[in-house]
């Protein structure tokens, strides 16, 4: 019987991210939005869970002329507070124990999960900052 051989995977693996680390990262992702994505968001929400890394943002939404309905369920301002308290979901980072690279996984809407993804670079591995970019130039625009 043939050995199986080990390949390293992309969407599987990684390690606990330690406290150190989270601090660091969370700062130099809130110092790149601020940069780069002010006035986009109201606020960023990121947390940590084991080895990953989530990033979400909350937008102040864009008000209609005409909506809701007479007939809808809540007031206009009960349905803008809704949205205001509803995040939009960017991505998802895998640490692998490298601060510099970071695995990458999209939300994917139409499916609602994260999806693997790549950096415009086209490597499976890359910064937060490039990560918040692309998630962000998607869905903060």
């Amino acid at each position: 019987m043939a050995r199986k051989t080990w390949v390293w995977s992309p969407d599987s693996g990684g390690v606990k991210i330690p406290e150190v680390v989270k601090r660091r990262t969370e700062a130099r992702i809130r110092r790149y939005a601020e940069e780069h994505f002010a006035g986009k968001y109201t606020r960023l929400e990121i947390r940590f869970r084991g080895k990953f890394c989530y990033i979400d943002a909350y937008t102040e939404p864009e008000e209609m002329p005409g909506w809701p309905p007479p007939d809808w369920p809540e007031s206009r301002e009960e349905y803008l507070e809704r949205l205001r308290n509803t995040p939009t979901h960017l991505c998802r980072l895998r640490y692998f124990g490298d601060e510099e690279r970071w695995g990458f996984a999209f939300y994917t809407y139409s499916n609602e999960k994260y999806e693997l993804s790549i950096f415009p670079s086209g490597d499976f591995r890359g910064t937060p900052e490039e990560a918040f970019d692309t998630a962000a130039g998607a869905y903060l625009t």
